[in-house]
């Protein structure tokens, strides 16, 4: 099977709706579907900062749960809103608050529909996908190759939020570690989380997170072609949300 990964989305509907069409998905009698079978496969982080987050829920629920042409792995704020949808009390900030907005304009009918496709899509998810075939892993914020095949506690949190850091930056973001240095595998890991300019390529990993909400690109890489295809932002430039780490 070939898998089409796609970076972290953030609400970014008009952007993924095109990434989609250019990867040659049609939606025929209402379904999607590839000429060549080729599947999707989502990072995570579905939600939060952009502009139509309730219309990016509903796309991938239907590519993954009704059309499964797709696979969704979970990103933190995935974690988050799925908390909240939950009713716990977690904090309405760091883009969760615009998600929120569009889902209370809803009537009571409408977020109940949106509530229960993001709940089962988050609760059939797995925490990562490891295709022992195509010998890769998609994981949201990244993996170890000696973490591949566990899901504890520890691993959970290394894969939704990466490492901690101790550092911040004024707005409360923590500040983001390159754990690629770490990974002695030969599984190549796809993942995003910390938005990036270009493709940060090290160690048989790959970070495809090029920051669409923040205005530059939203990507996909094919694989196993390795095959690179994006599409431009139609968000705002914000050069300070971008990590550079050096190759």
């Amino acid at each position: 099977m070939a898998l089409d990964v796609i970076g972290d989305i953030h609400g970014c509907y008009e952007e993924l709706s095109a990434l989609i069409k250019k990867l040659g998905y049609k939606k025929m009698h209402g379904h999607y579907k590839h000429k060549d079978q080729r599947k999707l496969a989502f990072v995570g982080d579905l939600t939060d900062r952009g502009p139509a987050s309730l219309k990016v829920i509903e796309l991938v629920y239907q590519l993954v749960i009704v059309d499964k042409v797709a696979i969704y792995v979970p990103g933190n704020h995935c974690n988050k809103l799925y908390r909240y949808f939950l009713g716990n009390n977690v904090e309405i900030k760091h883009g969760l608050e615009t998600t929120v907005a569009e889902y209370l304009k809803q009537d009571q009918e409408e977020q109940q529909i949106i509530r229960n496709k993001f709940m089962t899509l988050y609760e059939e998810a797995p925490l990562y996908y490891h295709d022992q075939t195509l010998n890769v892993v998609i994981s949201h914020a990244g993996i170890l190759d000696s973490m591949i095949g566990q899901n504890n506690s520890h691993v959970k949190a290394f894969v939704l939020y990466g490492p901690k850091s101790k550092e911040y930056h004024p707005d409360g973001r923590p500040v983001r570690i390159d754990w690629t240095p770490y990974h002695k595998g030969h599984t190549l890991v796809i993942y995003g989380h910390t938005p990036v300019l270009k493709p940060y390529k090290s160690n048989s990993t790959i970070n495809i997170d090029l920051g669409c909400v923040f205005g530059n690109k939203l990507m996909a890489i094919q694989i196993p072609e390795q095959t690179e295809v994006s599409v431009p932002s139609k968000q705002p430039y914000q050069p300070e949300r971008f990590t550079d780490f050096k190759t």
